[in-house]
């Protein structure tokens, strides 16, 4: 048998880090590196951690992915999303060890009418887009074996995510409104991280659109939630700009792939997924 990998994955007590380390624990050595046990803004500390392990890959996953907080402390979406990607992506670099990034639909300004593919050029209109085109730069720039990965509404059975906010919700209140003039692809933890081991397996470095397939609405998704648990809660659609926030989504947030799709790479849809993790 072959030297089984090594890898680290930081933001493993988040929604993707911890469905990666449940993905790949009989295959793979992980080393979690979060910001509970290592200072991500001490660049010292990142690169002596990384160094230590010798791994072969590093899997980036920790964010600062407060969206409304991020556009109230610009500073600190820039050292959460950008300043500790450049320490992350630099160990690796000094390790010698494969990257990927993980990004988000929120580097475009939702302004295009078709789905943003992976050449299309993001412009964020939100500090946080902004901060994680930030780190998208500093991964590219630390090393060229670096793999962008985009993703988007991304949920999970537990953690802070719009599907367990809806299901408390609606065990709550008879009536609920949800925006219905924002859309995405919400994409779940599990899946996203089979994607992203094929990615890691099959892929040359590049940057790729990972997301459960098809599309929904905010108000769409909040519906299938409802009729998939059997909630009798109302779901009311409203405008975008009756639901004020700090920061403002792209109105279009709907990602595809032009790459993945030769690759044989693509997630199932978003309300089988949804069936599957409310089933859980």
């Amino acid at each position: 048998m072959g030297e089984r990998q090594r890898v680290v994955i930081t933001g493993t007590t988040g929604q993707l880090g911890r469905a990666l380390v449940d993905l790949t624990r009989d295959s793979w050595d992980v080393l979690p590196l979060n910001r509970a046990d290592t200072d991500m803004l001490d660049w010292q500390a990142v690169h002596d951690h990384v160094k230590a392990f010798s791994p072969h890959l590093v899997i980036h996953c920790a964010a600062v992915t407060d969206v409304d907080g991020c556009e109230r402390s610009p500073e600190m979406a820039y050292l959460g999303n950008a300043l500790t990607t450049r320490h992350v992506a630099q160990a690796a670099a000094a390790s010698d060890a494969d990257l990927v990034y993980i990004s988000t639909n929120f580097v475009f300004d939702g302004q295009k009418s078709e789905p943003y593919h992976e050449f299309d050029l993001p412009n964020p209109i939100s500090v946080y887009g902004a901060s994680k085109l930030a780190g998208e730069i500093e991964a590219r720039n630390a090393t060229s074996r670096c793999t962008i990965v985009r993703t988007a509404m991304v949920y999970a059975p537990e953690g802070r995510n719009f599907v367990q906010t809806m299901l408390r919700l609606m065990g709550d209140r008879d009536r609920l409104t949800v925006v219905a003039d924002q859309y995405g692809n919400p994409s779940f933890a599990p899946d996203l991280a089979v994607g992203i081991t094929q990615i890691i397996e099959r892929a040359p470095y590049g940057t790729y659109h990972l997301v459960n397939s098809g599309t929904a609405s905010w108000h769409e998704w909040a519906s299938e939630i409802a009729s998939v648990s059997g909630s009798a809660t109302s779901i009311d659609a409203i405008p975008a700009i009756e639901y004020r926030r700090d920061a403002t989504p792209p109105a279009n947030g709907v990602l595809k792939s032009l790459a993945l799709p030769h690759l044989g790479i693509e997630l199932p849809d978003w309300r089988d997924a949804l069936r599957r993790c409310l089933a859980t």
